[in-house]
C-alpha cells in the first residue's frame, strides 16, 4: 500500500494497493483514493481502440470528514439519479431511473474496520455533469485518522531535493 498526503492540510490524496500476480512477482497498481492511473498505451494501440471520452469516469477523493466520489460526465438532472445502501451485500448503488448508468462501489474503510453501513449517513449532489456522492465518516474512523495524523506529524516529509535516489 501507498499513500499520499498533502503536507498543509493533511488530507489524503491517494492511496494504492499493489499484490502479487499470479507468478509471484508484482502487479499492477489498483488506486482507492484519488485519480484513476491512465495505462500508458504504445503508439500503435492508441491509434486502433481508443476509449471515448465522454464515458462516465468513477473516481474517490476523500475530505477530513467524509467519504465521496465523483463520478464525471453525467449529463442527466438530479432527479434521474438514486443513491442507495445495500446492507446484506455491504455496498452503495447508484442507479438512474432512465437506465441509462448503474454503479456498485464498496466503501473498503468500512470493511477493514468491519464497521456497518447507514443509509442515513449517505448524500449526493449533481454539478456541472458530475455526481457527487457523500459518505459521513463514522466516529470510530475519524478517531483512527487522527490518531494517524499525529504520527504522520512525527515523519519526516521526502522532498525530491532530498532523495539519494539512483536515476538512469
Amino acid at each position: 500500500m501507498a499513500e499520499e498526503y498533502n503536507l498543509k492540510t493533511g488530507q489524503l490524496v491517494s492511496r494504492k494497493w499493489r499484490e502479487k500476480n499470479t507468478l509471484g512477482g508484482s502487479g499492477k497498481w489498483q488506486v482507492e483514493v484519488g485519480e484513476p492511473i491512465s495505462p500508458l498505451l504504445g503508439a500503435l494501440e492508441s491509434e486502433l481502440i481508443k476509449e471515448s471520452s465522454s464515458n462516465p469516469v468513477f473516481m474517490r477523493k476523500d475530505t477530513l470528514s467524509s467519504f465521496q466520489w465523483r463520478i464525471r460526465n453525467l449529463p442527466y438532472p438530479k432527479e434521474v439519479y438514486s443513491v442507495s445502501v445495500e446492507k446484506e451485500q455491504r455496498c452503495c448503488v447508484v442507479r438512474t431511473t432512465n437506465k441509462k448508468y448503474y454503479k456498485k462501489f464498496s466503501i473498503p474503510d468500512l470493511d477493514r474496520y468491519q464497521l456497518p453501513l447507514d443509509a442515513a449517513a449517505l448524500s449526493f449532489t449533481h454539478a456541472n455533469n458530475t455526481l457527487i456522492i457523500t459518505y459521513q465518516k463514522p466516529k470510530e474512523i475519524l478517531a483512527a485518522e487522527k490518531q494517524l495524523q499525529k504520527e504522520l506529524k512525527m515523519i519526516k516529509a521526502a522532498n525530491n531535493e532530498d532523495c539519494n535516489c539512483k536515476t538512469q
